[in-house]
Order: C-alpha cells, then sequence, then structure tokens
C-alpha cells in the first residue's frame, strides 16, 4: 500500500560512540521543574503539583559535534528565550510505572533547550490558551547526542548551564530538581502509556532570558558535554 502524500521522515538522535540511532516518538516537556525558576515564573514551587506540555517531535534540532550549529529566530516574536535541560530518553515504556523502577526505562540522557517565544507564551497565559504558538516553534527543541545510561549512569547531581557570548545566564544544579527524572517517568505514566522513543525535557534551572539574532548560546551539563549554536 503506498502513501498518498510522501512520507515525513522520522527524527532520529544520535547516539554518543555509536553509529545507531535512537528513533523519538513524542517529546514531554515538565514546566517549573526547579524551585528558582518557578519562583522567576511567579508560581510557588512548594504547593505545585508537576504539569507537562508537549513539542512536536519534528521541532527537535540535532545539535553537538565541534562547531556551532546555525540556529533560526522563529518568526512571530520578538522575546525569544533559551532554557537548558537535560533530556531523558525512553527505550521502554509502559502504563502505571513505579518511581522504585522507573529509570529502568532510561536509554540515556541528552542536553537540550526548551527555546520558547516568551511574548506569545504569556500571551496565551493571560488568554487561558494552550501553549503551543510560545514552545512548539520549528526549531524549538536543539538536542545534542544521546549518552547512554548505562555508560554514565543517571546523572542526579552536577551543573547544568548556559551561557550567551561566553557570559553565563543560567546556572544550577541537577541536584535542584523538585521532581525527579524517576518521579517524572511515574507521574507521567499515570496519565498516558509511555512508549520507547518518549523523550522527557526535565525542567530548567532559573536565570531564562530573550537570546538575538547573531548571538552564540552555549549549553552545557555535566557529564554531558556541551551543544554550541548561532543564533541566524
Amino acid at each position: 500500500m503506498l502513501s498518498v502524500i510522501p512520507n515525513p521522515p522520522r527524527v532520529a538522535l544520535p547516539v554518543l560512540g555509536s553509529e545507531d540511532l535512537f528513533p523519538v516518538r513524542r517529546v514531554y516537556c515538565v514546566g517549573r521543574n526547579y524551585a528558582a525558576h518557578a519562583r522567576e515564573m511567579g508560581a510557588d514551587p512548594d504547593r505545585e503539583p508537576p504539569f507537562f506540555f508537549m513539542k512536536p517531535a519534528d521541532a527537535l534540532q540535532i545539535a553537538g559535534g565541534p562547531e556551532a550549529v546555525p540556529h533560526p529566530y522563529p518568526p512571530r516574536t520578538e522575546n525569544y528565550h533559551f532554557e537548558v535541560e537535560m533530556v531523558a530518553a525512553l527505550a521502554t515504556g509502559g502504563r502505571d510505572i513505579p518511581v522504585a523502577s522507573a529509570l529502568e526505562h532510561v536509554y540515556g540522557y541528552a542536553i537540550g533547550l526548551d527555546m520558547t517565544r516568551r511574548d506569545l507564551q504569556d500571551e496565551a497565559k493571560r488568554m487561558a490558551r494552550p501553549w503551543d504558538l510560545g514552545k512548539a516553534a520549528d526549531g524549538s527543541g536543539p538536542i545534542g547526542p544521546l549518552h547512554p545510561a548505562a555508560r554514565i549512569g543517571h546523572p542526579a547531581r552536577g551543573f547544568i548551564g548556559l551561557s550567551v557570548d561566553g557570559a553565563p545566564r543560567q546556572a544550577g544544579d541537577l541536584a535542584d530538581m523538585i521532581w525527579s527524572v524517576a518521579e517524572q517517568v511515574a507521574y507521567l505514566s499515570a496519565y498516558f502509556e509511555l512508549q520507547p522513543g518518549d523523550l522527557i525535557f526535565t525542567g530548567t534551572p532559573s536565570g531564562v532570558g530573550p537570546v538575538r539574532r547573531g548571538e552564540r548560546m552555549a549549553a552545557a551539563i555535566e557529564g554531558l558535554g556541551e551543544i554550541v549554536l548561532d543564533v541566524v
């Protein structure tokens, strides 16, 4: 049976140390998962349960390697923000996954950016509308190569940060997550049947802010290296 239109390519991530690829199914993103970031966004981290939104898989932009990657500034925004995050990639899924065994489902980890048209997101918040226009722009999910957990374990602490033109903008520690990776996997699995190929962007530390055309972003996580993008 033939498709009536050309089949869209499936997004796949490079795996460090391998020629094999990791095919992506869905991209879940947790909101306000570092206390300081929750406060800078006007929320109370001590009372708010985790919440999630999604990006389309084809909004991912593969980054990494020795050279900077051109990152297109999206249309219809004058306030485009960076948010550095650790990304967890699932090798297996399920429903109602216990926290105690949740990390057994994680294949590996990568550096990611949840790029956000903040002005559109803020407008959506004011009007009680979905965040898609703010969060799901083309290329709004730059991501580096996957580091298999079989090699690096499951990072629970260590530096996470981002600089713009060499000036530090975000700096935190993975240990400052309000909800751990295991808790996020378990929580999500109560609402969705998670599947192999699902990604979870696990939240960003404080310091989010705008980036402009012509500037260079460098995002780093201890043990996962760095990705560099030139905003064009």
